[in-house]
């Protein structure tokens, strides 16, 4: 009865031969069912399995769904039914691996009968969205509700005080809470409980936040895990509270207290759909109660326009950086835009008007409509353009159940398309889907993306652009008061790009973006010398369209583009090997708003959320963007003034610091996944640290440098891991240290993480990778030399567990406090300093190298580390700090040093350093010519000849 809705449709050679290699497996396995089909009937399957490889590997397997999904189930799926057809599924079943099958079985059936009705066009789209999304409610809540009663048998049930039973609450988020679920998405959850409390009746209790935990692991997996029957959902948690650092389950109070106190604006929008999945309980009425204040403020909100713009700049980043092109949902004017657009309307208005507060796009787009908010016309544009984008995203999905918003690349799947959606080819589609973006666009800019600016007169730019007679071109720059010089440059560069391959799009981008920047360069001090660094950062897009686009249509960010090249070469060299840096250029608020000292570590775990946990690739790049881009805000504040040179060191070393940790754990995941974990260690420790020498352990890193580490633990000898492929402990630190130092130092598109320098390891490059904490003090105190306990003066404890903390802590203390000879002393520390100055100094007469000339940034370093080893035994306190800033003042305020001498080395000090930054950012030697630093230098020595020689 189906077939007569083919109309005059017929599937192409392409999709025919497709169709035709199932339809032989169905002949061979199942030729009774096939036969038992009219002739209508046949016409219809062989169209259907040459349109969705899903279909037909599902019908292959399962050749006996055929004859009733013609009989009524295309007809008459029923979404009220999954969950108690899935109850009485389960109600049998008694082991993991077969409710898992059951599951998934019901799941591929159910999406079959879907994926059916998509094609063939039976059923409106809204429809397919809501038993999409049914669907995946009844699979979770019947998976919950079997784990729930199996562990209540084997653990006893969890109970809140007052003796009331406790039931996992799962929040449905995204397109899952909104009812709106693809075909092939992933489903966004997070899981909570009421009350805290303890298990009662199993034969000993646990906490209520231990049993849902490990139901929430076996959830997760019950639905996750890849089986011969595929999977029900890939499930993400990370929009749980603190993330992937966070508890897998918390209680109601948990949820209120962490919203209230760290939620942030993009939770602010997860939670918008946010949705209490299956039956609603009072629990339900509760939760959502809980939830409301955070989402919906009690005045109109329009901060929200500004939160929903940046979360649109950062996914815009995320196209361009993963290069994604034809993708519906995040390309400009794409599904989510159409999501900015309704949910900016309901942040900003949801606490006045309670109709709003709905997690269905659909519903609300009405609301807004009824309250009026939008107009008719824009309601239809909306409506009609998002019905469009979401049901080509359906069909892609559909084709064989891949989670993708990316349109085709094959003939096939465009002939599949064009079948699905009686489009004649490629192009119509095309056509219609740059119409509805386009539509979109419109909107999202009217809504949430802010004004355009008006375009600056540009005629004369445009005709300087274009001029190849010289005279011309003079006469122009002349009449706008522009120096001449400018106009040979530009010349030479201008014909060079001429002869670049750089495609139709990307030069018409190109004649349009340069008129804009020579008007941007006009108006700069010199415009000659800010277009040589911004041209070479030009080179690097020319075939980078998206990059100059994001110029073209940025005027913020040519100008910041155009000052920060101009202030420090080394920034426009960053621009250049890394263009993705351009994004930063576009809110210059945001640019010179460096992170907090406090926040390097939380802000790159946000950052790694986009990020696939498992795809250690993704996770290595996103290490040096994340690298990079920060660098670049304190290179900005720092060129600026807006940071001085000691928060500058502090701000780089910090960072590195939230680097190092997040590398170790990559590491320890990677190495204990294959080896398991030491035995007796605790479930929140490693046993393992990360200690910084040098400028790393001093809080004093530049742009350019490396981290000298040293790695301890605390493994008992002799002692295994307790994995499947278990090694001796000391084994698995030496793996875990190496596979640290692969990850700092792979290169990647965004280059290398950072050069690590283990060299002040006991023995050296000849000693162990890693060393035990118990060894390490036994090397120190019996076995280093001076020149060791100096740098020892200088190390600090960057990463690891409290424990090893407190050791080395105590190791160091211990070793820098031992009673030395204080003229041997001076004598070795001296001896050192001039050997390191004939090896290192490459200063020629007259110049002064910042670090190792006399008088110079080392000369400094070994006066606080001679009187730090010199004096601790008598003041405990000296030993404490690694930096030198607080070990003069220490020294001053002990009268170790008088005031005036610790003035004048901190005031040399911050002098060299920040020259030494300054120099950095323009890229050429620390050398000055003597003169400028004479005043600094001769204080420096004849203090450093007062106490050392």
């Amino acid at each position: 009865m189906h077939a007569a809705l083919l109309g005059k449709r017929t599937i192409s050679t392409q999709m025919a031969a497709n169709a035709d290699n199932y339809w032989q497996r169905l002949s061979e396995t199942s030729p009774a069912i096939l036969s038992s089909l009219s002739d209508a009937q046949q016409q219809e399957l062989k169209a259907i399995i040459g349109l969705s490889d899903f279909v037909a590997t599902q019908l292959s397997r399962y050749p006996q769904w055929i004859a009733p999904l013609f009989e009524q189930e295309l007809n008459h799926l029923e979404r009220k039914h999954f969950a108690s057809q899935l109850q009485q599924l389960l109600a049998k079943v008694d082991d993991e691996e077969q409710c898992k099958q059951v599951l998934r079985q019901y799941r591929n059936r159910q999406m079959v009968c879907i994926a059916w009705r998509d094609f063939m066009g039976y059923a409106p789209l809204e429809q397919s969205l809501l038993d999409l999304s049914a669907l995946a409610e009844a699979l979770v809540i019947a998976g919950r509700d079997w784990l729930y009663d199996e562990m209540c048998a084997a653990l006893g049930t969890p109970t809140s005080a007052d003796g009331i039973a406790q039931k996992l609450l799962v929040i449905g988020m995204g397109k899952l809470g909104g009812r709106e679920l693809n075909f092939s998405s992933d489903i966004d959850l997070v899981f909570t409980f009421p009350e805290h409390g303890e298990t009662v009746g199993g034969r000993r209790s646990i906490e209520n936040q231990q049993f849902f935990i490990r139901m929430g692991q076996r959830l997760v997996n019950l639905l996750h895990q890849m089986t011969v029957d595929g999977f029900v959902y890939r499930v993400d948690m990370r929009l749980r509270p603190y993330g992937e650092s966070g508890p897998l389950v918390v209680s109601f109070s948990g949820l209120e207290d962490y919203y209230q106190e760290q939620g942030r604006d993009w939770e602010r929008y997860a939670m918008v759909k946010a949705r209490a999945l299956g039956p609603w309980t009072a629990a339900s009425d509760e939760l959502h109660n809980l939830l409301r204040p955070f989402v919906y403020r009690r005045y109109l909100d329009f901060s929200a326009i500004e939160s929903l713009r940046k979360m649109k700049g950062l996914i815009t980043q995320e196209v361009r950086r993963r290069k994604l092109t034809d993708n519906i949902k995040l390309g400009q004017g794409g599904i989510r835009e159409v999501e900015f657009v309704v949910q900016s309307f309901q942040l900003i208005r949801g606490g006045r008007e309670p109709s709003l507060r709905q997690q269905s796009l659909f519903a609300a787009i009405e609301t807004l409509y009824q309250l009026g908010q939008i107009e008719y016309l824009a309601l239809g544009e909306l409506k009609d353009s998002y019905l469009l984008l979401r049901r080509v995203e359906n069909l892609l999905q559909a084709i064989n159940d891949e989670q993708t918003q990316t349109l085709p690349t094959n003939e096939l799947d465009w002939q599949r398309l064009c079948w699905a959606l009686d489009a004649d080819n490629e192009m119509d589609i095309r056509q219609q889907i740059e119409s509805a973006m386009g539509r979109i666009h419109s909107h999202f800019k009217e809504t949430v993306g802010g004004n355009d600016q008006d375009d600056k007169n540009e005629t004369w730019a445009q005709q300087l652009w274009n001029a190849y007679e010289e005279e011309h071109a003079v006469a122009i720059l002349t009449e706008q008061g522009v120096e001449l010089q400018l106009w040979p440059i530009l010349n030479v560069w201008h014909e060079t790009v001429v002869r670049r391959t750089i495609g139709p799009r990307g030069r018409q981008t190109l004649d349009r973006l340069m008129p804009k920047l020579l008007c941007d360069l006009s108006a700069h001090s010199q415009p000659t010398k800010a277009f040589t660094p911004v041209s070479k950062v030009l080179d690097q897009i020319l075939t980078r369209t998206t990059y100059l686009e994001l110029l073209c249509e940025n005027p913020g960010a040519r100008q910041q583009l155009i000052s920060l090249c101009c202030a420090s070469p080394w920034i426009a060299e960053q621009l250049a090997n890394f263009p993705m840096l351009l994004d930063e250029l576009i809110d210059p608020s945001q640019l010179y708003d460096t992170t907090s000292l406090d926040d390097y570590g939380s802000e790159l775990r946000q950052y790694l959320l986009r990020v696939p946990e498992e795809d250690m690739e993704q996770q290595m790049e996103a290490l040096r963007q994340f690298k990079l881009s920060q660098q670049l805000k304190i290179a900005a504040a720092d060129v600026t003034g807006v940071l001085p040179v000691m928060q500058v060191s502090e701000h780089l070393t910090l960072l590195a610091e939230a680097i190092i940790e997040q590398v170790v754990q990559h590491a320890w995941l990677q190495i204990s996944a294959r080896h398991g974990v030491p035995e007796g260690i605790n479930a929140d420790e490693m046993g393992f640290a990360v200690v910084g020498y040098g400028k790393a352990g001093g809080l004093e890193l530049g742009y350019g440098s490396d981290l000298d580490l040293v790695f301890l633990h605390n493994g008992k000898q002799g002692k295994l891991t307790n994995g499947k492929r278990s090694i001796d402990v000391g084994h698995f630190y030496l793996k875990l240290a190496q596979r640290i130092l692969h990850l700092f130092s792979t290169r990647t598109s965004s280059g290398e993480l950072y050069e690590v320098d283990m060299r002040l390891r006991p023995s050296g490059a000849s000693g162990l990778l890693v060393s035990e904490i118990e060894n390490f003090g036994d090397y120190q105190r019996k076995e280093a030399w001076t020149w060791e306990h100096q740098a020892l003066v200088r190390a600090r404890f960057m990463f690891g567990d409290n424990a090893l903390l407190s050791q080395f802590n105590m190791i160091r203390a211990e070793v820098l406090e031992s009673s030395r000879d204080s003229v041997e002393l001076a004598h070795n520390v001296h001896k050192m300093r001039l050997k390191m100055r004939e090896h290192l100094l490459k200063a020629r007469d007259g110049m002064f190298d910042l670090k190792q000339s006399p008088g110079g940034i080392a000369d400094i370093e070994f006066i606080a580390q001679y009187l730090v080893l010199a004096n601790a035994h008598q003041y405990k306190v000296l030993a404490f700090w690694s930096d030198n800033a607080r070990i003069f003042e220490q020294l001053a305020e002990l009268g170790l040093i008088a005031m005036a001498d610790a003035q004048s080395l901190m005031q040399a000090y911050w002098y060299l350093r920040d020259e030494n930054h300054r120099l950095s950012l323009q890229q050429v030697d620390a050398i000055l010519p003597y003169a400028d630093v004479q005043l600094h230098a001769d204080k420096v020595v004849s203090i450093y000849q007062q106490i050392l020689t």
